[in-house]
């Protein structure tokens, strides 16, 4: 067959094959569309409807008319005994703190999992800001193959970006939120940039004046030109994942499934919210099982392998799990419970005797590692409110007091 047949045969199919540079093509497999498209405006026009029509999902809401009935558990599965010796109010205190799933992973073994009722083993839960933590492991892995230089400027890799706060600062000032920028992340509040971020990316009611989609935002973003102080800020994970499109030319949804959830033998498709240009909320629109989000925190402990293939170098891993630039963390709602803590490639270390790293999202969603006994902690919740001192204090205690019980447990 000639390269002018098969182009044929491909375009016959449904357009040309989208590879990733590292991995080559994928025959067989839908292509993927290209980064920013199609958009709200196009996908019904050729020739984005080729791959719109098979992907609208990701477009426009939808629904699932499921296949068969569903039996929603009427009371909460509980499995907790290997802790309860040592925490007998667990399931007490998991209810007390608005959990939907908890699970202990320590090394291959399921030690205990708790869901309340009506969410089950199976279910998805939005990990919120956990997100970020994958979008980390993505970037950690194009550097680790020499395609990001962290060092470089942001603009180097989306120079769209320039006249912006990300005009100037490197790709590791972003991954390590180490710079100042004119952002509120109030997410009560209607008048701050979280929620403006919010709207542009399909999550809130759109207002004249908004963007028209997330890359738009993230132009208008400026500060004060300073860096090397935390500032914690979700506009700088959608800048990562931005720079993760132009080195692979896959969308970030594509680049997240290539280089992390397709390594981890997941037992479901995770899934993550797109905007009208399709670009993947990055910095917190990820849901997933609690069992496929402990497969996460494994491979870290296993020093970046995942069981089809490495992820990130061993380098990486110890690099987040020695913790971050602790003179740069000036955030006292995190320094308050760990003095020594610290923030790296978009984890949060708590510089504890135990060298527990987490990462977290509002509403109470924990991924939560713990070194000294080899185990994974997942706690995915639905605080009434996103983000107090108040829950951070009760998840905090509550997770500790895990690592501790699992010293005891043999």
């Amino acid at each position: 067959m000639s390269a002018a047949d098969a182009a044929r045969r491909r375009d016959a199919a449904g357009g040309s094959i989208q590879a990733d540079a590292a991995t080559g093509p994928h025959p067989g497999r839908y292509p993927g569309a290209a980064a920013g498209r199609p958009r709200l405006a196009t996908w019904q026009d050729a020739p984005d409807n080729r791959w719109a029509f098979a992907h609208l999902g990701e477009l426009v809401p939808t629904a699932t008319v499921a296949r068969s009935l569903r039996a929603v558990p009427a009371e909460a599965t509980v499995r907790l005994d290997a802790l309860t010796h040592s925490m007998p109010e667990l399931e007490a205190r998991l209810e007390r703190s608005f959990t939907d799933a908890f699970l202990v992973l320590r090394g291959a073994e399921v030690l205990a999992e708790y869901y309340r009722p009506g969410f089950a083993p199976d279910s998805l839960h939005l990990v919120m800001s956990v997100s970020k933590s994958l979008c980390g492991l993505v970037v950690g892995a194009l550097i680790g193959a020499g395609r990001i230089d962290p060092e470089r400027p942001v603009t180097d890799y989306v120079p769209e970006l320039a006249g912006s706060v990300y005009d100037g600062p490197s790709v590791r000032h972003v991954l390590d939120m180490q710079i100042a920028i004119d952002y509120d992340e109030d997410y009560t509040n209607p008048a701050a940039e979280v929620q403006a971020h919010d709207r542009a990316a399909g999550w809130r009611d759109r207002r004249t004046g908004d963007g028209a989609d997330t890359y738009a935002f993230l132009t208008t973003l400026r500060g004060n030109g300073s860096l090397g102080e935390f500032q914690y800020c979700s506009a700088n994970t959608d800048v990562l994942a931005w720079v993760v499109e132009r080195v692979t030319g896959l969308r970030y949804s594509d680049a997240l499934s290539v280089h992390l959830w397709s390594k981890l033998d997941a037992d479901h498709d995770a899934t993550i919210t797109v905007d009208a240009a399709g670009f993947g909320f990055a910095n917190g629109g990820v849901s997933c099982t609690a069992r496929d989000l402990a497969r996460v925190g494994r491979l870290l402990l296993d020093g970046g392998v995942a069981p089809r293939g490495r992820v990130v170098s061993e380098e990486w891993v110890s690099a987040v799990l020695d913790g971050g630039d602790r003179e740069a963390m000036t955030y006292e709602g995190f320094t308050t419970a760990f003095p020594d803590g610290s923030y790296t490639s978009q984890w949060w270390c708590t510089g504890n005797e135990r060298g527990n790293v987490s990462a977290i999202g509002i509403h109470g969603q924990n991924l939560w590692l713990d070194p000294r006994t080899d185990s994974v902690i997942v706690k995915l919740s639905t605080w009434p409110e996103p983000d107090s001192a108040f829950w951070h204090g009760v998840q905090s205690e509550l997770l500790l007091d895990v690592c501790r019980a699992l010293d005891a447990v043999s």
